[in-house]
């Protein structure tokens, strides 16, 4: 899948190598060296798919996701030294949709970025109608989450979990298959990462956190979500 993709990369010899990498796959690559010139190339070429080093000169990476994700959905890829997983999941709340840590293989951000254009893709090939889990809505398009019509405000990651089990209403995913689907992040993230989205997403969406009637847990398993049960919505 041919794309455009913006680099922002203050590392001259490290953008090239991105750039290199991505053309081989058929992309059409822009760069730039610090973060405002991101933000005013995404908003004058939009691209399918940003690359964004986190560390950069004049506005940093997590401030122009921060900026960007308020206005556009456009996929974003960071790129940075911290490892911390603090330092992963603020990236992710921010909007991010993966997270490399460095030092990384250039072959390796090459398959995220497909990974990545292929869930985009995904979503578009099912079409513009949201996903629906009796009175649960989950808008891929619009990013919106509604329950019995009512609006559910959920961080960029409790989204991704939430449309991946949404997708798949009764479907019993492992942490490890919800990690993958919904982030493809790498190590320096847990699989029981997934278990604090869970936790914050039944405060959000059960009438009872303690006793959950549509987020529930599968023993041995992981997670799965059901339409509620008459009665027994929040």
């Amino acid at each position: 899948m041919s794309a455009h993709v913006l680099v922002a990369e203050d590392d001259p010899k490290q953008a090239e190598l991105i750039r290199r990498y991505l053309e081989r796959d058929g992309h059409r690559v822009a760069l730039v060296a610090d973060g405002r010139a991101a933000i005013d190339e995404t908003r004058r070429r939009r691209p399918d798919l940003i690359v964004l080093d986190v560390m950069m000169p004049k506005v940093d990476g997590l401030d122009v996701c921060r900026v960007l994700r308020a206005e556009s959905d456009v996929p974003i890829v960071l790129l940075t030294a911290r490892s911390t997983e603090d330092d992963v999941l603020l990236g992710l709340d921010l909007g991010a949709d993966d997270y490399i840590t460095k030092p990384y293989s250039p072959r390796q951000l090459a398959a995220r970025v497909r990974a990545i254009l292929r869930r985009v893709q995904r979503v578009r090939d099912r079409g513009q109608q949201p996903l629906r889990v009796g009175d649960l809505v989950v808008d891929e398009q619009r990013h919106e989450v509604t329950l019995a019509d009512a609006p559910v405000d959920c961080t960029p990651a409790e989204f991704r979990v939430l449309a991946a089990l949404a997708a798949e209403p009764g479907r019993a995913f492992t942490r490890g298959q919800l990690l993958s689907q919904a982030f493809g992040v790498d190590k320096f993230i847990t699989e029981r990462t997934i278990d604090v989205h869970v936790m914050n997403l039944r405060r959000k969406l059960e009438p009872d956190p303690r006793r959950p009637v549509r987020l529930l847990t599968v023993y041995g398993v992981g997670y799965k979500l059901q339409d509620c049960p008459d009665g027994a919505s929040a």
